[in-house]
């Protein structure tokens, strides 16, 4: 039996997201902990890295969004590779802020042009019904990607960070150049149906189940409506701690909670668990339950989890924000392109979900920056991770009001 080509590109897709997730999204807190301990520079200049990486999603967002909606995002993907590489590349030869600064840009340009955005585009392009199922198996190689910390730290011990960097530059272009070559633009160019089922294939169920989904909006009319707003609001209050976490974690376990750099990069491992399962629940539930009221749930389990890290002296307490922000960030971390898909359509798809990047990238810049700051100004992470973790609390109401959108008729 064929298998769909959708699925092939899933699987591609998820082998780049584990590249991206184990080289660069997961291990960043163990290189902002080392240079921090080599370099001497404080919390705000090493949060100034990750700033300006989501700054850049925030001024290309639109552009990427626009250009793949016109050409698709193969050409894109395969670049975005190249530049990532280039990255870790530059990465291993830091000897100033600036060049630390630099590579961080040139990390976050490759991820943005070969990650999450445009594999998400492309995916939603070949499926509708199993759409969050096929974005949770995606987000599998995110997830993946954590479970490599522990090896990194262990690189990093054993050989230097400017090695572990290095080694990572190559791996990327060796491996995901071949995996960005399977992703092509949509089932429609080569022969292919979305879903990989034929129309007149399609049960009933099948039918009324695409029809509930196939309203087609605009840029315009996207923008016009509250849904649009409310879920750039939940999902940048979303990322106020996801980036928090993935900047300063290890950093407040080591000097705040005085665990070791390998004990720290084992908790983030089981916080990869924890997404992990998170995913795997997603797809088997994604395209059964309303996704905005799951997102409110795990908006909440999100603020218990940081509650945990930052209070917490014991294990146990690292155990359990491990749990409830890893599962959270699993579930709810596909299903946000999964709602604008299913809100708006594939039409402007591509172009809806950049300016949607650009909003989010406030709460990408501000959680490690305001957590860094405050942790400079106070001498710990304790207030910067409570306002943080109130703030993802009251994400919660954002989902909850962002009901589907109607499009008005034409006229």
């Amino acid at each position: 039996m064929k298998i769909f080509y959708g699925w092939r590109m899933v699987g591609a897709a998820c082998g780049i997201q584990f590249l991206i997730g184990a080289l660069l999204l997961q291990s960043f807190g163990l290189y902002i902990a080392v240079l921090s301990e080599e370099m001497g520079w404080s919390k705000t200049t090493l949060s100034g890295a990750a700033a300006l990486q989501s700054a850049e999603s925030a001024i290309i967002g639109p552009l990427l969004g626009w250009l793949m909606d016109r050409w698709g995002p193969q050409s894109l993907i395969r670049w975005g590779v190249v530049i990532f590489s280039a990255g870790l590349l530059l990465l291993s030869q830091v000897d100033s802020v600036g060049t630390f600064y630099a590579s961080a840009v040139l990390m976050a340009i490759g991820a943005s042009l070969g990650g999450y955005f445009p594999l998400s585009v492309a995916i939603v392009h070949w499926f509708e019904k199993y759409r969050a199922r096929a974005l949770s198996i995606m987000s599998l190689g995110l997830a993946l990607g954590g479970l490599m910390v522990p090896a990194m730290a262990w690189s990093m011990q054993q050989w230097g960070w400017r090695a572990t960097a290095a080694a990572s530059g190559v791996l990327a272009l060796v491996v995901g150049l071949p995996l960005a070559r399977m992703i092509r633009r949509r089932p429609e160019d080569h022969g292919e149906f979305v879903d990989g089922i034929r129309p007149e294939d399609e049960t009933p169920g099948s039918v009324v189940l695409k029809a509930a989904g196939s309203q087609e909006f605009s840029l315009r009319e996207a923008l016009n409506t509250r849904a649009f707003w409310l879920l750039a609001i939940g999902h940048g209050l979303a990322l106020l701690v996801v980036t928090a976490v993935n900047v300063h974690a290890i950093t407040h376990m080591r000097e705040g909670l005085g665990y070791t750099f390998a004990a720290a990069g084992w908790v983030i491992m089981l916080m990869t668990f924890g997404q992990l399962l998170g995913v795997l629940l997603g797809a088997a539930m994604g395209d059964r339950f309303e996704k905005r009221k799951v997102a409110a749930l795990c908006m909440l389990s999100h603020a218990l989890g940081l509650m945990f890290l930052t209070y917490s002296s014991q294990m146990q307490g690292l155990i359990a924000f491990a749990m409830f922000h890893g599962l959270a960030w699993g579930l709810r971390g596909p299903f946000m392109q999964a709602i604008r898909a299913d809100y708006f359509g594939r039409q402007a798809i591509g172009a809806i979900m950049g300016i949607s990047a650009a909003i989010i990238a406030v709460g990408q810049i501000a959680g490690p920056m305001v957590a860094g700051m405050l942790a400079d100004l106070t001498g710990d992470y304790r207030l910067g991770f409570t306002v943080l973790s109130i703030l993802a609390a009251l994400g919660s109401v954002s989902f909850m009001l962002a009901k589907k959108p109607v499009r008005a008729a034409s006229a």
